[in-house]
């Protein structure tokens, strides 16, 4: 029997051993690596060539250390964990953004942190200022550590966090993402999707740096949870379409958990405004500060109504205008999703993320460039002037229990 049990662990060792010698010849073709890593910057290192980049000298940005058929295209685990061991042994911990993939800690000592959340999407700033915290602690305590920060291609949510890092220690938010994006691709275009630079812009807005200290931690005030009522979202200028769905979603807090799912808070589809048509209770327009005032001072506890706006001008008939009034304000709080479909169930065209606490003015408004993953069929129905406006309440106002009459309001049925 113990000899059976002998041969069976030799066969498995030696089985493993053909696995990763044939894993290692295949990740070694220049072609499906290239391929698959795009404009990011590459180390031969050791003889290994790996996807990843230093961003500064105790920063280091990889895409997924991946086992199995997955590191014929990614980095191999036990590539990384070899030039990691042999390069900063006992001085490294690697910090994983990816929700979707895992491995064991063991691999790397146990020196791993999970900060996971979707891919293409952004984080929580209590997320981001957790692991801020984390990073700074562990570079501080000894002059030879380094960070490993890696999601699954090592772009996207890798660059928000590390540019989130770098403003943590002083840069500015164009600074950061500019660095990144020089270090981590050919192309300088590192954190391409607008609302993980938008992220990184609420982030620079609430570290501050207290005068006269060196060498400590910045100060992250966290904004207090914010709801606001949309009222309205509106598309403009639209090419041959008549509709478009939109799904409104909000991450969720869940109990002892880092991370936090997008939970859908309703669906409705945007349709042409028809020519000539008024509501009786057009919606007021809010703006956090009063006449005089200037965009940058905080804002106040108190929202005034300076302005109402005619929001049924006839300017909005020029071009071809596709419009979702909800008859009873929909309250949304915190991280805020809303994606657009060209079909309830399946054709994405873009989607926006955003928090209601950095909200001005009660308006939102976001060009093509400023949508997330705009792909071929949603630039198609935007026209040179597109504009995605979403008009909100005061902040912090209960939600309206009055709703408008059917005779004052279109339905979207």
């Amino acid at each position: 029997m113990g000899l059976k049990l002998s041969k069976q662990g030799s066969r498995r060792v030696e089985d493993l051993s053909l696995h990763n010698h044939l894993i290692n010849c295949l990740s070694k073709s220049l072609y499906v690596r290239n391929l698959v890593s795009k404009q990011r910057r590459r180390m031969l290192v050791a003889g290994y060539d790996l996807d990843m980049s230093f961003i500064t000298d105790r920063v280091l940005a990889m895409s997924f250390p991946a086992e199995q058929m997955r590191a014929v295209y990614r980095n191999p685990l036990w590539q990384v964990q070899s030039v990691l061991d042999m390069r900063h042994q006992g001085h490294y911990k690697i910090y994983n953004l990816c929700i979707e993939e895992s491995y064991d800690p063991s691999h790397f000592h146990g020196r791993v942190e999970a900060y996971p959340f979707d891919d293409n999407h952004v984080p929580p700033l209590q997320m981001v200022k957790t692991f801020c915290e984390s990073v700074h602690s562990w570079l501080s305590s000894d002059p030879e550590n380094i960070a490993v920060i890696h999601c699954m291609a090592g772009k996207g949510r890798t660059g928000l966090m590390v540019c989130a890092y770098l403003v943590y220690i002083g840069m500015s938010a164009d600074e950061a993402l500019q660095l990144y994006a020089d270090r981590r691709t050919t192309n300088n275009e590192g954190v391409s999707i607008p609302s993980q630079r938008r992220y990184v812009g609420y982030w620079e807005s609430i570290v501050s740096f207290p005068r006269g200290i060196d060498n400590e931690p910045p100060d992250v005030n966290l904004p207090q949870p914010c709801s606001r009522e949309l009222r309205r979202i509106r598309l403009h200028d639209m090419v041959n379409i008549d509709r478009i769905f939109f799904v409104v979603s909000e991450l969720q807090e869940k109990p002892n958990q880092m991370y936090r799912p997008s939970v859908e808070v309703t669906r409705n589809c945007c349709r042409p405004i028809k020519k000539g048509y008024q509501r009786a209770n057009s919606p007021r327009y809010y703006i956090s500060f009063t006449n005089g005032d200037k965009e940058d001072k905080p804002q106040s506890e108190e929202e005034h109504v300076v302005v109402q706006m005619d929001t049924e001008s006839p300017i909005i008939y020029q071009k071809s205008c596709l419009d979702h009034y909800f008859d009873k304000p929909l309250q949304v709080t915190g991280d805020v999703r809303i994606i657009f479909y060209q079909k309830m169930f399946g054709g994405r065209l873009f989607y926006c993320c955003f928090n209601t606490a950095f909200i001005r003015n009660s308006l939102i408004q976001l060009k093509v460039r400023e949508m997330d993953k705009v792909g071929k069929k949603g630039r198609s129905i935007c026209g040179p002037n597109f504009c995605l406006e979403l008009l909100f309440g005061p902040a912090n106002a209960k939600q309206s229990s009055r709703t408008t009459s059917g005779d004052d309001v279109e339905s979207d049925n």
